[in-house]
């Protein structure tokens, strides 16, 4: 410190740093209060001169060495990592730039956030800002790229990370889609469709092959086989005519009885892949008595018992006695009544005792002495018209008929048969559930009086069968909430049993009626044609195959053998066969049967002949095969026996609707195979018929409504031992593609 003094004041001279470590001097004057203004400023003013002249040589002094030298960059004022340069100005340094990655000037720096002024990272992939610099995640799910990291927003501008999509559907795993499904690559994803064509499942049970009747290339069925149904990707197969197998297999079938000559290996084990032990005559049932692989249809010994059929009174049970205590043709091991004449053998409750020796016949509790339907099984005995015939068998339930005649066969007694049928399906007004809408089958799914066929809510659960805010998912089945899982279009409670009957689809005759299931007629109407006369028997009927073959034994009049089941439209077809060389008349099946006067037959004779009997009127019979529909004014009777032998038309009697310009008869023990499609509702026919494999005689479409619907069943006329193998129907309502011209045709008549 330097002091400095001048009359009254003193002046103290001193060096001082400041915040910064900087050096300066610093004046402290002391002024006496006597001293007057004037001369203080004065004094001022030369104080200020003189501190100037010593500050400026103390720095030349600096400059010049004469103090001790000291740093102004030690320690280093700049912010850390940045770089100090002494200068000779104040404050005698100066501070480097921040480092890459922040800002500030260089004494202070603060870190720049790139991720906030460049946006370097992928959209979906996190921008992680570190200090300095920053850095990108991975790309994310779904995409593929580089990883980013570095410093500064021109690095991080100029950097910027890309991703790109990955097909995930081209990773040789389908995206992780099924197997054989549609994978649609989206951005930065991928999308699990449906099965590709030709296949069908979905993505949680997977997709397989296609199996499909439309094209060959997913056709599973045997070269000789075809499609008979298909839903959901299921298909059903059978062999063709003259083949036989599972459809998927399939191996000659010499008497198109349903079994092949020769084993044929399906994986399935179906029992119709078993070698056929009958083969060349027909038994669908393959009945075999004595266990000896010979077929009771083929085996001269069908029992085993040493005696032929010809001369054993039990055919198919071993007696080699031949005892018969009765007067019948049974010997007494086969006879279900072998104390009482009955060559019929009939046994309505299958109790093994005949309905002539067993005191309850319909098995109902009720012996047959206080049984108002004997023979139908009425443990109730309701009687409403109390004619003392029960409701159950009573031809007129609500018109006293105690004699139940039923002149015409149809089912309705005389009494109550008014014969007025409108809609010409085969069920008079009165009764008739639709009357002016043909439905012969009369199905009514919810028993509310009205048929299927006229009704607009078949199931009554609210949800119409057809029109807006239907169509019903389950037409025949209460579903009102309508579900369906799998968006078929077929509701869930009905999705494998359409009718809920509990017989799958597949396996179902007649998928959309409750009541039909399979092919039967052991329960039969008989139904005789020339009642009047004894100059030939009645038919026997003998029923095989849990009612898909009959056997008629007897060279009789004309005759029927009616199943009660009515149909609308139908596809009938079955193997026919004369098991005989020694008569040459007439054999075939009906369709449409309404009453003994109304019906469809389809006959074939085998050589040409006239009837014997020239009254009413001479009838010539050709050979070939015959579409006849028969409205007879006269009913059964010597008019329409010889109506039927005839050739031809018959005036008030019958119609020759088509014959088969060959003119060819069968041939002894051959099988032929007929296949009839019947759509009454718009009067198409067709008939084929096959001889083998070969498609022998084919009607063309016939368009014909005489009848509009009915039964079906077999006819014979004077020819014995004929077999009516594999009979199969099938409920079709199906219009077919050939009738769609014969329907223009109708349309433009109507105009």
């Amino acid at each position: 410190m330097i002091f400095m003094a001048k009359r009254d004041m003193v002046a103290f001279l001193f060096h001082r740093k400041d915040r910064f470590g900087e050096t300066s001097l610093g004046v402290q004057v002391l002024v006496n209060k006597s001293f007057k203004v004037r001369h203080f400023c004065e004094f001022f003013f030369w104080q200020v001169k003189e501190m100037s002249l010593i500050r400026n040589t103390i720095m030349e002094c600096q400059v010049c060495g004469f103090h001790e030298h000291r740093s102004r960059c030690n320690p280093n004022p700049c912010f850390q990592g940045v770089d100090c340069m002494e200068t000779y100005e104040y404050p005698g340094y100066r501070c480097g730039p921040c480092p890459p990655g922040s800002q500030g000037n260089g004494t202070y720096c603060a870190d720049i956030d790139e991720c906030a002024y460049a946006n370097p990272c992928f959209a979906g992939s996190k921008c992680i800002n570190t200090s300095p610099g920053f850095r990108c995640d991975v790309c994310p799910r779904g995409y593929k790229g580089n990883t980013v990291s570095g410093v500064g927003v021109d690095y991080a501008k100029a950097s910027k990370q890309v991703c790109k999509d990955i097909d995930e559907c081209n990773d040789g795993n389908n995206g992780g889609c099924a197997a054989n499904s549609i994978c649609t690559n989206t951005v930065g994803s991928y999308r699990c469709g449906p099965c590709k064509p030709g296949f069908v499942g979905n993505q949680t049970v997977g997709c397989s092959t296609k199996k499909s009747c439309l094209g060959p290339g997913f056709n599973p069925c045997h070269v000789n086989g075809h499609c008979v149904f298909e839903r959901n990707g299921d298909v059903t197969c059978a062999c063709n005519v003259g083949w036989a197998g599972n459809g998927y297999t399939c191996g000659r079938d010499t008497d198109i009885d349903g079994y092949p000559d020769d084993p044929m290996p399906c994986i399935d084990n179906n029992k119709h892949c078993r070698q056929d032990n009958c083969r060349y005559t027909p038994n669908s049932g393959q009945e075999d008595a004595d266990n000896d692989g010979i077929g009771d249809q083929c085996d001269e010994d069908a029992d085993g018992d040493g005696i032929k059929n010809v001369e054993d009174n039990c055919r198919l049970t071993p007696n080699k006695d031949q005892q018969n205590s009765d007067t019948d043709s049974y010997g007494d091991a086969c006879d279900n009544c072998p104390n009482v004449p009955n060559n019929e053998q009939k046994d309505t409750d299958a109790n093994g005792e005949g309905d002539s020796c067993d005191n309850d016949i319909d098995g109902d509790g009720i012996p047959n002495m206080l049984d108002n339907c004997p023979k139908v099984p009425n443990p109730l005995q309701t009687d409403r018209d109390m004619d003392g015939v029960g409701d159950a068998c009573d031809s007129c339930p609500e018109t006293s008929n105690p004699t139940q005649t039923d002149a015409d066969s149809d089912l309705v007694g005389d009494m109550c048969d008014t014969n007025q049928d409108r809609d010409g399906d085969g069920h008079q007004d009165t009764k008739d559930n639709c009357p002016d809408i043909p439905n012969s089958s009369q199905l009514d799914s919810d028993n509310d009086g009205i048929g299927d066929e006229c009704d607009q809510d078949d199931d009554n659960d609210g949800i119409p069968d057809y029109n807006p805010p239907g169509p019903d998912n389950c037409r025949l089945i209460h579903n009102p909430n309508q579900k369906d899982t799998d968006g078929d279009g077929i509701g869930d409670v009905c999705e494998e049993d359409f009718d809920n009957d509990t017989v799958i689809d597949p396996l179902d005759v007649c998928p959309e009626s409750a009541e039909v299931t399979l092919t039967d007629f052991r329960a039969y109407q008989t139904v005789i044609l020339d009642p009047e006369g004894d100059a030939q028997i009645d038919p026997n009927w003998v029923v095989l195959n849990q009612g898909m073959e009959i056997v008629q034994t007897m060279n009789s009049d004309p005759g029927l053998a009616v199943g009660y089941t009515a149909f609308n439209g139908v596809d009938f077809e079955g193997t026919f066969h004369v098991n005989t060389v020694t008569d040459d008349d007439y054999a075939g099946f009906i369709f449409s049967y309404q009453d003994s006067s109304s019906f469809y037959v389809v006959m074939w004779k085998q050589t040409e002949q006239m009837y014997w009997q020239a009254t009413p009127f001479k009838a010539v019979a050709e050979p070939g095969l015959q579409l006849k529909a028969v409205k007879s004014k006269t009913g059964p009777g010597e008019q329409l026996r010889n109506a039927l032998w005839n050739t031809g038309h018959t005036h008030d009697q019958v119609r020759l609707l088509w014959k088969d310009p060959r003119n060819v008869g069968w041939k002894d023990k051959t099988s032929y195979r007929w296949q009839l499609m019947h759509r009454p509702q718009v009067g198409y026919i067709r008939v084929k018929l096959y001889e083998g494999v070969d498609l022998v005689a084919d009607s063309g479409v016939i368009i014909d409504t005489t009848m509009r619907g009915g039964r079906l069943g077999v006819f014979c006329f004077s020819q014995e031992n004929i077999i009516w193998s594999n009979l199969q129907y099938r409920c079709n309502d199906t219009t077919p593609e050939d009738f769609e011209p014969f329907r223009r045709i109708l349309l433009e008549g109507r105009e």
